[in-house]
């Protein structure tokens, strides 16, 4: 009789298993079958007013003192000790109300002197008319304010509904959960995880352990979230990944508005895709507008052109391909052999005319290293399509012994070699000999050719004037002065070896002995070696006031920066400025 009733009360054996098969015209009340014009032992008959169905308004299962559950409607009632004790059944449309909990199923066990009620079969239970719970079987304490829902279980508030095949419901608080799977369907999202638990009354649903969640825009997969079933915002509480049409987002911090794609990364934050990702103490990401700003250690990666930017600001536009990074900022040209590592106050990169290219501008205290070539100015632009630099005021390069200098300066890479160096306007050239002794060319505009990481040779276009150091069987014989239109000089291990004149040169050879100071040098000669950035740490070092960073930074915009640096004209590049 025991495994019988523990069959009953878990659903395992139906309840029509327990009964024989029905004669037309019988009428069940409990196991005995009832016949027409005979009279049923221990049951309550239906109030003439209602025929065929059994109302007890007021009856109590309990002592009076407590609040009592009322069965208020049921087509039979029956009382069989040797199948349950201390127990009514109920059969047929039953309705029982306990509190502002109200019960309807197709039968049910009531159990005297407590609130507890097994009930069998299309149950519902409505508290407040807030909740509505639905399964096949439902175990209901009202002392304990608890319910067990087992088999098909629903629970519906508004526009969501929770799926399961258990949940328990705690009614105090408004509370339904479940811990072996289940679901969770709003008007914008479905929810799984194997864990769950939703405060009805809050709108707020704590899912647990392998938690996904997805529409048509976005798909979520965490260990631990917060759902907010009425705005349809995800609160981070763990590892948590984010994927729609064009980015993945990690965090295990923030928040993510399922509904506008907004979100706040807080921790460990990470928004990527094939071709670029973002890191950053906090990042802001706007989905649906493609727009997003970071806080904190930024880094910025781009795939394709192997690139690296880093700063402590930034902000991106996916739809116009634009970024802006501000304080510390730091460019990294990735290469096998050597990167360039380049600062400046403000770095900005936007979307060049051929597909998949960037353009990169720097502004303000522009300082570049790399091992074999290292550079300042105010201003620089980098295009990713050929690797073309182009740098703006008062710009300054330095490669092994030499500094060029000019009004703008152009670097352009090809494969195969050779490089190129152009140097417009004031174009001038020195390489180091000794403290003392420095070669120099001079010019309108020079061009130069780098062949293994070395200066091999330059022409002179305009106003060519050099001086250089004779020498002869390894000793210096003199300073050789020459001017020329234009000119050709031809470079051996860092010093000039061979210079060709084209047009009517004018030439002097002065012995050393017999070399002023003012000689030694061309007019404007300024060795600019105490700026020169020495190594990577060292581009960071401010070096003159047309470096030194603005006071204040700009305030975050909305999409970009209120108040842009002013940016250096384009050159296209191979085009004189």
């Amino acid at each position: 009789m025991a495994l019988l009733l523990w069959l009953l009360l878990w659903g395992v054996l139906p309840l029509g298993a327990q009964e024989k098969t029905r004669l037309p015209g019988e009428t069940r009340h409990d196991t005995t079958l009832i016949r027409p014009g005979t009279t049923p032992r221990s049951t309550v008959p239906a109030p003439p007013s209602s025929p065929g169905v059994l109302s007890v308004p007021g009856q109590s299962l309990q002592d009076p003192d407590k609040k009592r559950i009322d069965i208020e409607q049921a087509d039979f009632l029956e009382f069989n000790e040797a199948i349950v004790a201390n127990a009514q059944r109920l059969i047929g449309n039953v309705r029982i109300r306990h509190n502002e909990v109200l019960m309807w199923c197709d039968s049910a066990y009531a159990y005297n002197g407590t609130n507890r009620v097994d009930a069998f079969g299309n149950v519902h239970i409505n508290q407040g008319d807030t909740a509505h719970l639905y399964a096949d079987m439902i175990y209901y304490d009202g002392d304990r304010s608890f319910a067990r829902a087992i088999k098909n279980v629903r629970l519906v508030n508004k526009s969501t509904t929770l799926f399961s095949d258990t949940v328990d419901y705690d009614l105090v608080p408004n509370m339904g959960y479940y811990d072996d799977n289940g679901k969770i369907i709003d008007s914008t999202n479905v929810l799984t995880s194997q864990i769950a638990r939703y405060f009805v009354d809050e709108d707020i649903v704590y899912f647990y352990q392998n938690v996904v969640g997805y529409n048509d825009k976005y798909r979520l997969e965490s260990d631990t979230v917060k759902y907010n079933t009425a705005t349809g915002i995800f609160y981070i509480q763990g590892p948590t990944t984010i994927r729609d049409s064009v980015n993945t987002i990690y965090a295990e911090d923030g928040w993510y508005d399922s509904r506008t794609g907004e979100a706040q990364l807080l921790k460990n934050p990470l928004v990527y895709n094939e071709k670029q990702q973002m890191k950053g103490d906090v990042i802001d990401y706007d989905r649906n507008k493609g727009y997003g700003k970071a806080r904190g250690m930024i880094e910025i990666i781009d795939i394709d052109n192997n690139i690296i930017v880093k700063g402590r600001n930034a902000w991106f536009d996916e739809i116009t391909e634009t970024a802006f990074i501000t304080d510390s900022a730091l460019f990294i040209m990735v290469s096998e052999g050597d990167s360039l590592f380049l600062h400046a106050d403000t770095l900005k990169t936007v979307a060049d005319t051929i597909p998949d290219e960037k353009i990169i501008k720097a502004f303000n205290g522009v300082r570049f290293y790399r091992t074999d070539l290292q550079g300042k100015c105010d201003s620089l632009v980098y295009f990713s399509r050929d690797s073309t630099i182009q740098l703006h005021r008062e710009p300054v390069l330095w490669s092994e012994i030499h500094q060029m200098s000019a009004d703008y300066i152009e670097m352009m890479t090809y494969n195969p070699a050779p490089d190129e160096v152009h140097l417009r306007n004031n174009a001038f050239i020195i390489s180091r000999q000794d403290s003392v002794m420095f070669d120099q060319v001079k010019g309108k505009n020079m061009t130069g050719f780098i062949v293994n990481e070395q200066l091999d040779h330059i022409f002179v276009d305009g106003n060519g004037q050099t001086i250089y150091y004779a020498r002869d069987k390894g000793n210096t014989i003199g300073l050789n002065r020459a001017e020329s239109s234009k000119l050709a000089i031809q470079f051996r291990e860092g010093k000039a070896h061979r210079i060709s004149f084209l047009g009517n040169p004018e030439g002097k050879l002065t012995p050393i002995p017999q070399l002023s100071d003012e000689e030694r040098h061309l007019a404007g000669f300024d060795w600019k070696e105490k700026i020169r950035p020495l190594s990577r740490e060292d581009i960071f070092r401010k070096t003159s006031p047309s470096s030194v960073a603005p006071s204040s930074q700009p305030e975050e915009p909305e999409t970009a920066p209120s108040s842009q640096p002013e940016e250096p004209a384009l050159v296209p590049a191979g085009e004189e400025k």
